[in-house]
């Protein structure tokens, strides 16, 4: 199954990519921008064909693929249907966050799909506690009863059952929070109840086989598929994400995690073939490996949309300030120096992303 994982792992990673660029793609077209180029994938092109003012092409190397506007770089400001040329707000500031909307309109649909099939989603609700649970409510104590809902953890929403865990671990300190104290929000009975300062201790429970394990002592429930849950679920899947991409930037600086935790995207094909060999046979490995792409695809909307260097979020609030800056000088900013910082941004972008690529590989050779 490695070699068809790897190899289906490539084509849903690009076509992830590919629907960002498709996004662009559209919202030019529709505006009247000059597109002088959609090509999928990269390299030499395999073959092209040109359909009017635009060179459409599928390219050698299976990765992303790009849609090149007249004037993107700040030339051609003399040509009206250059994209520098473009209204900035409703034109050039839609066509550059049409690429990550489309990702997240492409999670929505992946983790559908994943969904469908399942006869039950598990949700962040208590269902049953052990024997002598210490974490459960008593006449004395407040704590956790079944039925509970979890709704949020030291301020983090909690929309699937996992992000409970996340958010545990996103708000852990053992040194400045030795007793593991969190303040939770649950819905019980129809009203919000609140936690304040709950210590959630693990203890020792036995297991089936007369070993034992450190876990919190209750277990979260499921619901049955329906039209509702099922869109429930997927929303929730999608908000879930994003919010994943906050906590673990949050992580990252503040020191919790580290660039070496971060995957380019042989790192994301090499995950995407390791959940798929993990799975029991290949229709739950293709099931997993879209539930994996609709976590890429969020993460790259996301992403794109945050102001980082070359990518689009960037580039959206360089518009934006070039806007702000004319409006007070009643002066035309060149658009050639828009694209000198869009084209530096995009070299560290490249540079930074050749590192990670580089220690991906290192990291799969070394097992």
């Amino acid at each position: 199954m490695t070699a068809f994982s790897i190899i289906f792992g490539i084509i849903l990673f690009s076509l992830l990519i590919f629907i960002h660029e498709l996004g662009h793609f559209t919202a030019a077209k529709s505006f009247g921008v000059q597109v002088n180029e959609f090509s999928m994938f990269m390299g030499p092109a395999l073959w092209k064909k040109q359909k009017g003012e635009t060179l459409y092409a599928i390219r050698l190397i299976p990765f992303g693929g790009y849609c090149e506007m007249e004037g993107e770089n700040g030339d051609g400001a003399e040509n009206p249907r250059s994209f520098c040329a473009a209204a900035w707000w409703k034109q050039r500031v839609i066509i550059l966050v049409a690429g990550p909307t489309m990702n997240l309109l492409a999670g929505l649909v992946l983790f559908a799909i994943f969904f469908a099939p399942q006869q039950r989603y598990n949700v962040p609700v208590v269902a049953s506690m052990e024997p002598n649970c210490a974490l459960a409510a008593t006449d004395t104590q407040p704590g956790l009863m079944v039925g509970d809902r979890i709704l949020e953890v030291d301020g983090e929403k909690v929309y699937m059952y996992t992000d409970f865990n996340l958010a545990l671990t996103a708000h852990t300190n053992t040194e400045k929070n030795p007793e593991n104290r969190h303040d939770l929000v649950l819905l019980r009975d129809g009203k919000k109840v609140r936690l304040d300062n709950f210590a959630m201790q693990k203890q020792e429970y036995p297991n089936e086989d007369g070993t034992t394990t450190l876990r919190y002592g209750f277990n979260f429930g499921s619901v049955e598929r329906s039209f509702g849950s099922l869109v429930s679920q997927t929303w929730r899947a999608c908000l879930s994400n994003v919010q994943m991409v906050r906590i673990s930037l949050k992580m990252l600086f503040g020191g919790q995690a580290s660039v070496k935790d971060l995957s380019g995207p042989v790192g994301i094909v090499h995950m995407m073939t390791e959940t798929a060999n993990q799975s029991s046979n290949l229709y739950y490995a293709l099931l997993n490996m879209i539930s994996f792409g609709g976590l890429i695809t969020v993460n790259l909307g996301v992403m794109n949309l945050l102001p980082i260097p070359g990518l689009d979020g960037a580039r959206a609030v360089g518009v934006l300030l070039t806007a702000l800056v004319e409006g007070i000088t009643r002066k035309k900013v060149n658009p050639k120096y828009e694209g000198y910082i869009q084209s530096a941004g995009t070299l560290v972008l490249f540079a930074l992303l050749g590192i990670i690529m580089f220690k991906d590989v290192i990291q799969i050779f070394k097992g």
